[in-house]
């Protein structure tokens, strides 16, 4: 007996002893990747994510959950149900004043940025036969706007703001992910979608190559209209299929986003092999291309979890 504790120890103490060179996270920490619908651009990053931080991260066992994207993500995460997830700009905004129409139930103080990623861009698409050209066009049509209270909805009353539309200007409001919207626009069930998403997003490109379409502008006088943090931007043309001429809409900034309670080596961990990794998640979606760690805190809505300042001080990002 005595001699198998010795060797156990011995054993112990080797192991011990190898694994003195990693950086390890808490013995079997979880990660929970908060992403999107499986057909938007937050679940393959999220996907690339997970496998990234399950082989960089000693003892970490990763997880990818797809949820209703922002708003729902910075819900969970606020109540502990997730280490990271990806939001849009104006929705981490709304949740840290704790604005209720937009589906907080309060102040989501926990909340802590890893780093600005990519713009989403607001792209609104028809079926051809719909004749939706313009903003004014999809007055008596219908349109589906996103999951109710999702970051794509928040955009898309935004949009509505600032061009003098109102919901109760169409003929029919949906409120469904990019697949289902896609689906029924096939199906001749619904003239046009609202998606917020990167540009390349799958739903579109699968909507494109099935049924011509419509890329309906989003004027730069209406963006103007809506202020920070939504900038002008260009969808450049052959983005989809049919698409022969550039077409003007909204961008706003996403974010990877954590909590306060996620430990300052995990979100350390997390924030450098993001930025060590890029060619992988550009591999998994092109939006991540747009990512630059030199840009990682341009507008950031919340605090920085102090796990993620350090990974910027050592790369003299941060003062």
């Amino acid at each position: 007996m005595l001699n198998f504790r010795t060797k156990f120890v011995a054993a112990g103490a080797l192991a011990l002893s190898l694994g003195l060179g990693a950086v390890p996270a808490k013995a079997q920490e979880f990660i929970n990747v908060l992403t999107g619908g499986t057909s938007g651009v937050y679940y393959p990053l999220g996907v690339a994510l997970s496998e990234i931080y399950g082989k960089g991260i000693e003892g970490a066992r990763t997880q990818v959950q797809a949820t209703k994207a922002s708003v729902e993500n910075l819900n969970l995460l606020q109540q502990g149900k997730g280490e990271i997830a990806f939001a849009l700009g104006d929705s981490v905004k709304l949740a840290a004043e704790g604005n209720t129409e937009a589906g907080f139930p309060g102040k989501l103080d926990k909340l802590r940025g890893i780093a600005a990623i990519y713009p989403n861009y607001i792209q609104i698409v028809a079926s051809k036969e719909s004749g939706i050209k313009t903003l004014a066009d999809l007055k008596g049509k219908s349109l589906s706007v996103g999951a109710p209270a999702s970051g794509t909805e928040l955009n898309a009353r935004a949009i509505f703001a600032a061009a003098g539309l109102k919901y109760e200007d169409l003929g029919r409001v949906e409120y469904l992910p990019f697949a289902e919207s896609v689906e029924l626009i096939k199906n001749r069930q619904l003239d046009a979608t609202l998606q917020s998403a990167g540009l390349g997003v799958a739903s579109i490109r699968d909507l494109a190559t099935s049924v011509p379409i419509n890329v309906v502008a989003v004027p730069a006088q209406d963006v103007a209209k809506i202020g920070s943090p939504y900038l002008s931007v260009t969808i450049p043309k052959g983005t989809y299929e049919g698409q022969a001429e550039d077409v003007a809409t909204a961008a706003v900034g996403n974010f990877l986003i954590t909590h306060a309670d996620v430990s300052d080596e995990t979100a350390y961990q997390m924030t450098k092999l993001l930025f060590e990794n890029l060619d992988q998640l550009a591999a998994a979606h092109a939006a991540a291309k747009a990512i630059d760690p030199a840009k990682a805190l341009d507008g950031m809505p919340v605090p920085l979890h102090p796990g993620a300042e350090r990974y910027y001080k050592e790369k003299g990002l941060v003062k």
